[in-house]
């Protein structure tokens, strides 16, 4: 009797951990030549921003943006909705509002049952559905491996765009979502993930940005970014870059879903975090942490938190839902000192 293949065997990497590493990635973007944008692109591929921003005739702005990636979780269904919510974080992480989406596929037709693809897109309809973003058609193709992720446009106030490349120094840096979803996607795709720690993982992958974006807006973002394939030194280092600044992060106040120390420790890690460690090096001084605590802080998340800048970190934290974790300071732009020790003492953050 033929044995049925797991979703996630037919992946070479875990959800965003199959991004293409951000040095191999900058080295393909620094040869093209681009054109003078027009006036009315607001946000563009300079800054490595989270998304691109136009500005209608209307005065109003559109977000643009895009994500898909490789089978994260066993289930379909999960996969569509983790797919959907990581797509729509773009737009929240700029201050936007997703109003519209479009499918991307790629599907092994041969090998995985259009049932299966069918719960994918379902789950990415539905997930979409309760952030009020209709889901309107898409485009699909032929291919060995699996992919499934979305186009996605939101609307934004372009005075109240929150950028990555606007962090000043003084700003505290708050993060709203636990780390370690790179390590345990690996830990699921090893076969080696309890039940109870996928389940964690799969809730604070479904849970959007939108909550936090508001948060940050009310509270009056410096700037953000998600966290996602690049981890959260990773995307701190672009938003820094980008504004001319350095930081300090305290490991100690970092947030980690419990347990996903002990898998650093047992090097259950995505290939894609051990490239976004070795781009860190020579921006980051990592202090006393081990070699695991900084594959974490390095970790390629899908469907993250959001990193926010801000100089009223008071009104972030009375939200819940973000936890202060550093500060941008002034110095070489685009480094990173490290101070404390990572540790598992930091229960799951609360999501909303």
């Amino acid at each position: 009797m033929q044995t049925e293949r797991r979703l996630t065997s037919f992946s070479h990497g875990a959800g965003c951990g199959c991004k293409l590493g951000p040095e191999d990635l900058l080295a393909v973007l620094h040869g093209l030549v681009q054109p003078p944008v027009p006036a009315e692109v607001l946000v563009a591929a300079d800054t490595g921003d989270d998304a691109a921003v136009y500005r209608l005739p209307s005065g109003e702005a559109v977000v643009a943006t895009l994500d898909f990636f490789t089978p994260i979780v066993d289930d379909p269904y999960d996969w569509g909705r983790i797919a959907a919510t990581n797509a729509l974080s773009d737009v929240y992480a700029m201050g936007g509002r997703p109003f519209l989406a479009l499918n991307i596929v790629a599907w092994p037709v041969d090998d995985l049952p259009r049932e299966a693809l069918a719960r994918v897109l379902q789950g990415g309809i539905d997930a979409a559905g309760a952030a009020g973003v209709a889901v309107l058609g898409g485009h699909s193709i032929t291919d060995p491996e699996p992919k499934y992720g979305m186009v996605v446009l939101g609307s934004v106030d372009p005075d109240g765009i929150v950028r990555n490349s606007t962090a000043v120094p003084g700003s505290t840096l708050m993060l709203s979502k636990p780390l370690g979803l790179g390590i345990i996607s690996t830990a699921i795709k090893r076969g080696l993930a309890p039940d109870d720690l996928v389940a964690t993982a799969v809730e604070l992958m479904t849970t959007t940005n939108a909550a936090a974006s508001a948060a940050m807006l009310r509270a009056g973002a410096e700037a953000a970014t998600d966290v996602t394939g690049f981890g959260l030194l990773g995307h701190l280092r672009r938003m820094l870059e980008a504004s001319g600044c350095a930081a300090v992060v305290d490991a100690s106040a970092v947030p980690l879903i419990p347990g996903v120390l002990d898998l650093a420790r047992a090097d259950v890690i995505p290939g894609g975090s051990k490239r976004n460690h070795a781009w860190l090096r020579g921006h980051t001084d990592w202090g006393d942490l081990t070699t695991p605590e900084q594959l974490v802080l390095a970790d390629a998340q899908t469907s993250g938190g959001l990193l926010v800048a801000t100089r009223q970190p008071d009104a972030l934290a009375r939200t819940g839902a973000f936890a202060p974790i550093g500060e941008v300071e002034s110095g070489r732009a685009g480094t990173v000192r490290v101070i404390g020790r990572l540790g598992d003492r930091h229960e799951v953050a609360t999501v909303s």
